[in-house]
């Protein structure tokens, strides 16, 4: 007598299936950058980011703005990396006015004087540093950094910059700091997860303008 078995047929099946999907995805690693300045000391705000050797970048910018807040007269964040085409908001939580610009050769823009949500947000379009600045408080300052990779990430206090979501293969690896004269950079390859680098980078002094102790000068009510 003929036997059949559609339910053996059914698993066979579905472990082809699954065997397939797993060979269609692409394999992701991660790479973690410890950042240290000369000491040993971790250096927090150091963007990392990795640009692919071996194949092209596509990437699609956020749909929503970056948000960059006005707060206790200061920028928050400091440093805000973006990719390529992202657009950022400057909302302005402060009680007094203040006039956001950046006269860098990547993004060069004017908002002026105004309180709460501005008219529109500022679309970074080209890879690059972009200084940020107020016209009425001079220690006010920031960057945002423009990205042509996806792959990148902010250090904490901690000096640890984790970059998931990496094809294995050859990167430019590229640390930027505000205190950095030139971002340092290696060649790596990353065919282990997760793969680790140190970076120890030499810093220049903090040339950041002083805040004016309260009650000093500079506020447009």
């Amino acid at each position: 007598m003929k036997m059949s078995f559609p339910w053996l047929v059914g698993v066979a099946a579905a472990s082809f299936a699954a065997v397939a999907l797993a060979a269609a995805e692409p394999t992701v690693m991660g790479m973690r950058v410890e950042i240290v300045d000369t000491t040993g000391t971790p250096v927090d705000d150091a963007v990392t980011s990795l640009l692919p050797l071996d194949r092209s970048v596509t990437f699609a910018p956020p749909a929503e703005p970056v948000a960059i807040i006005q707060q206790g007269e200061e920028f928050q964040p400091y440093v805000t990396p973006v990719v390529t085409g992202t657009r950022v908001n400057f909302p302005n939580q402060d009680k007094v006015q203040h006039h956001v610009f950046s006269v860098s050769k990547a993004k060069k823009f004017d908002l002026q004087l105004y309180r709460g949500e501005p008219k529109e947000t500022v679309l970074f379009d080209q890879p690059g540093i972009v200084s940020l600045g107020c016209n009425i408080h001079d220690w006010m300052a920031a960057y945002v950094v423009v990205l042509a990779t996806p792959h990148f990430a902010k250090s904490g206090s901690s000096g640890v910059a984790a970059v998931s979501g990496l094809p294995p293969g050859r990167y430019r690896l590229e640390v930027w700091h505000p205190r950095l004269k030139v971002p340092e950079q290696r060649e790596v390859t990353i065919t282990a997860d997760p793969a680790t680098q140190v970076m120890k980078v030499t810093l220049g002094i903090d040339r950041r303008v002083r805040r004016a102790p309260d009650g000093g000068t500079g506020s447009y009510k």
